[in-house]
């Protein structure tokens, strides 16, 4: 077995006995290996593995990516999330090759992403990520904006609207790490009372995950404890 086959195995098993303890069940929630400066031979590790989604930060490294997977096995049917910032001037990429954006957090880029998706492929979903914890050094909507702007999105034709995503001020006592997962479950309970089919709680990854799934996340974004430091430093 791989390292990376190993690793796997391990979050997976993680996963299960967080969704256990919360009384959930393991299924409904989904493991998103963050492959972000990992190259295509580590996507295809994970792939033999049984992983099939993958979420990456930066859309020229990951289109790159993605050709390469490709041209190694061209029946392969993948899951690309991307999951990263995002600039103005890289919309069309990410319209065009990804299949989830979790990090919408302003309508301009919300329309520019609908406008761009190719009209051949379905609509793109989108999480609308949350500032959660109000830190300056972080993308994200604030809470009190988010309801505007899952008003707008539910406009646009090539969007659909799948939930919240959040990266919380790291904490290292489960308590205050569950604090803003629960809050920001309690907004996505509130735009699903106002009429929003929603479904996904992105939240969570290697170091807070267990809090997140107690929480409600239905996706964990994990990549260290998968594919282990990173290659190179992030931009």
């Amino acid at each position: 077995m791989s390292a990376i086959s190993h690793n796997l195995q391990a979050v997976r098993d993680k996963i299960c006995a967080a969704a256990n303890t919360a009384a959930r069940a393991p299924e409904n929630v989904n493991l998103l290996a963050v492959s972000k400066t990992w190259g295509a031979d580590a996507v295809l590790e994970a792939v033999r593995a049984g992983q099939r989604a993958f979420g990456e930060n930066y859309e020229q490294e990951a289109v790159a990516k993605m050709a390469a997977v490709k041209a190694e096995q061209p029946e392969l049917a993948l899951e690309w999330h991307f999951i990263g910032p995002i600039q103005s001037n890289k919309t069309r990429p990410i319209a065009a090759h990804f299949d989830w954006v979790h990090s919408v957090d302003r309508e301009k880029i919300a329309r520019r992403l609908s406008d761009q998706r190719p009209a051949n492929m379905p609509a793109l979903n989108v999480c609308i990520q949350v500032n959660i914890s109000g830190e300056d050094s972080k993308s994200g909507v604030q809470p009190k904006d988010v309801p505007a702007l899952a008003r707008a999105i539910a406009t646009m034709p090539h969007l659909k609207l799948r939930g919240l995503m959040a990266i919380p001020e790291p904490a290292s006592e489960p308590e205050k790490q569950r604090i803003p997962f629960a809050q920001i479950k309690q907004l996505f309970e509130q735009l699903r009372a106002q009429g929003f089919e929603l479904d996904t709680l992105s939240m969570g990854m290697t170091d807070d995950m267990n809090a997140a799934i107690a929480e409600g996340a239905t996706i964990v974004r994990v990549g260290t404890a998968i594919f282990g430091q990173r290659q190179y430093d992030e931009k």
